[in-house]
């Protein structure tokens, strides 16, 4: 019986959800690569009808506009959603299997010095609109190494300030507990009081209130990742960094310097969520860079003759 592409994405959509539990943002970025694939073969085309030859000419029409990370990405839901359609039996072939993956520029995780990091943790002030959040809010990036949507996700009832840990809820909809540092939860306690002002003026001017939502903006609504975005773009100009900073150069900058310190990288990779240990593996060059740093240095023989 012949299956349309489009009725099949939208199967496949409820498939992620339901079976595999993803979260929404997830399965919405799946749907949009398989969407666009179908604007390219036409998604009243049968599911049975696709050849290798319009995968190929999928990946060549995306390798003109596109990094190769992100032909990649789009190759690999392409990829999940031909399993699901042979799991299903929709098909009795995997038009996929015979298109390699892209070759990827490994690029260096952008990450601050702690220098500037620490410059970074002081630029909000009494004179910002919401300077106790956005201490809070930088504090808990670095203390944590967290997502930024992660972050903004965080309800009152996840935080433990008694035993300093948080629970997140990271990519695949896992849950992971992690330790927060004493700096990060002193912010965390000095923003509570600049909360509840926030959601008093809320409730004065009629709105909806989002009581469970920790970081709140303006309105008195969860805070996006956008706006935090935003926010880490002006404390890091503000401080005077060169280099373009953004919520996961903090990420960055936590998981190195943990490494630096001495972490091992089974813990590291457990506090950044990493479903993968060659994913954290990409720090260890860049601690390595520092190990090489001090050798030279440090050691008597590792001075070049001049």
């Amino acid at each position: 019986m012949q299956a349309d592409l489009k009725d099949c994405i939208k199967l496949f959509g409820k498939w992620l959800g339901v079976e595999k539990g993803y979260s929404s943002h997830t399965v919405e970025n799946y749907l949009r690569d398989l969407n666009g694939f179908a604007q390219l073969v036409g998604d009243r085309v049968a599911v049975q009808d696709i050849d290798i030859k319009m995968v190929r000419a999928y990946v060549y029409s995306l390798s003109k506009k596109n990094k190769s990370s992100s032909v990649a990405r789009k190759l690999s839901a392409l990829r999940t959603f031909f399993k699901f359609l042979l799991r299903e039996k929709f098909v009795g072939h995997d038009p996929v299997a015979g298109i390699s993956r892209p070759k990827q520029a490994k690029h260096m995780p952008v990450f601050l010095t702690v220098d500037e990091v620490f410059a970074l943790l002081s630029m909000p002030g009494a004179n910002d609109a919401f300077g106790a959040r956005d201490r809070a809010m930088l504090e808990m990036l670095y203390s944590t190494g967290i997502r930024v949507a992660e972050l903004v996700s965080i309800d009152m009832n996840q935080l433990d300030f008694e035993s300093g840990m948080v629970r997140v809820t990271g990519k695949g909809d896992k849950e992971r507990v992690v330790p927060i540092g004493n700096p990060a939860l002193t912010a965390l306690s000095g923003y509570l009081g600049e909360r509840e002002h926030l959601l008093r003026e809320r409730l004065k001017r009629g709105g909806k209130i989002e009581k469970n939502a920790f970081f709140l903006n303006g309105r008195g609504s969860r805070l996006t990742t956008r706006s935090v975005e935003r926010l880490v773009k002006m404390y890091a100009e503000r401080a005077g960094i060169v280099a373009r900073v953004t919520p996961h150069a903090l990420r960055h900058s936590f998981a190195t310097h943990m490494l630096e310190m001495g972490a091992d990288l089974r813990s590291v990779q457990e506090l950044l969520g990493h479903a993968s240990l060659s994913t954290t593996q990409r720090y260890t060059h860049l601690n390595l860079d520092h190990l090489t740093a001090v050798y030279d240095r440090a050691h008597p023989k590792a001075k070049k003759n001049s």
